[in-house]
């Protein structure tokens, strides 16, 4: 029977090394409505700010409903794994479709519940090359809204110049508790870490949805942690390959979020100055310290678990009306004896990004193509 994969040659190549060969495509959906009652009820949760609880159950079942059915799929394909497992959502006549696709992948070993990953094939392979065994695809989801009362009090705060903490306090909250969240699922899955995470941030219905997806997986040499919870890290597979290498493992995904607004004063000060060529201080001041405050929440973060560095650092700013938000994120990291891949090189084929085939040209004469991973 002819297969239809979504696997590339370079992942078909890596998988091979480990004994796996390429399967089928497998799709899980689920469509669901937020009701009337459960309409009103988030209504209601927004005016107050914070998590919004109603939406987020009603995401958080219909990704997982629609992953189960992909593995479901896959089982009945004879697949020991699903790489490159995708959770989407769309809406369809005022409902949402949940949507999860992968690649199965086979292996003469067979055995146990299939195991699933959002990481391609490459990644599963270098993963596995770092001595992680996946267990399966979890995710962990908030939707929050800043609310009209935090709102209202953020505004009347952002007239002066500074931090504004009402604002600061609800984005740390939300991106910790989906931290948290995609942590237990993978503790109940027995995985000791949970690795690859990628963080999404989307509009749901009025709110906004922090979406973190991650390979449960399970490495023999992590000690149990303190607050018995698994390891989390944004790493990429191949930079997990290459810290083993050089005897580290991953600690936890730290993070921070600074939240300031330039004010009346220097809102207006500001736009006189960017009328004439040169440096408008006010604004290299403003994302300064903002800059340092967030990092410094992460540094303090780090610390408090004796991390030995803070590895892969990215900052996001984004404009939120007159504020600025700034945020810091990074995978604390220690030295550990038996920290060691399997192999002492990858392999080409597993750091080699995949060439876009499939380009579409707009209206307006832009190239958009498609994601090569």
């Amino acid at each position: 029977m002819t297969i239809l994969t979504g696997l590339s040659g370079n992942e078909m190549y890596c998988l091979n090394l480990k004994g796996f060969r390429p399967g089928e495509l497998v799709i899980g959906n689920s469509v669901h409505s937020l009701g009337f009652i459960g309409g009103m009820s988030a209504g209601f949760q927004t005016v107050f700010g914070g998590e919004v609880q109603q939406v987020t159950d009603i995401i958080s079942e219909g990704r997982h409903e629609a992953q189960t059915r992909l593995e479901a799929e896959a089982t009945k394909h004879g697949a020991q794994a699903i790489t490159g497992v995708t959770s989407e959502l769309r809406t369809m006549q005022g409902n949402t479709e949940f949507l999860s696709v992968g690649s199965c992948v086979h292996s003469d070993a067979g055995g146990g519940r299939v195991a699933s990953t959002n990481g391609g094939g490459q990644q599963f392979y270098c993963m596995l090359d770092a001595g992680y065994t996946p267990r399966r695809m979890v995710m962990g989801n908030v939707a929050y809204s800043v609310g009209i009362a935090g709102g209202l009090l953020g505004t009347l705060k952002s007239l002066q110049r500074g931090e504004i903490r009402e604002f600061s306090d609800i984005f740390n909250q939300t991106r910790h508790v989906a931290l948290l969240r995609i942590a237990k699922e993978a503790r109940d899955a027995g995985a000791n870490a949970v690795v690859g995470i990628e963080t999404r941030i989307m509009p749901f219905k009025g709110v906004h949805e922090m979406l973190m997806l991650g390979t449960a997986a399970s490495h023999p040499a992590l000690p149990p942690s303190a607050s018995g919870m698994p390891v989390t890290s944004d790493l990429t597979a191949e930079e997990m390959w290459n810290l083993a290498s050089l005897g580290y493992i991953p600690l936890k995904l730290v993070l921070g979020t600074a939240v300031y607004a330039l004010g009346v004063v220097g809102g207006v000060k500001a736009m006189f100055k960017s009328f004439s060529r040169g440096e408008i201080s006010d604004l290299t001041s403003l994302i300064y310290d903002a800059r340092e405050h967030a990092i410094g929440l992460i540094r303090k973060e780090a610390e408090d678990i004796g991390a030995d560095d803070v590895v892969g650092i990215k900052t996001h700013i984004h404009e939120i009306g007159n504020l600025i938000e700034f945020m810091a994120i990074g995978t604390a990291v220690k030295k550990l004896p038996g920290a060691k891949p399997l192999s002492d090189s990858l392999p080409a084929q597993a750091i080699i990004k995949d060439k876009d085939t499939w380009i579409t040209e707009s209206d307006f004469g832009f190239a958009s193509v498609g994601n090569g991973e």
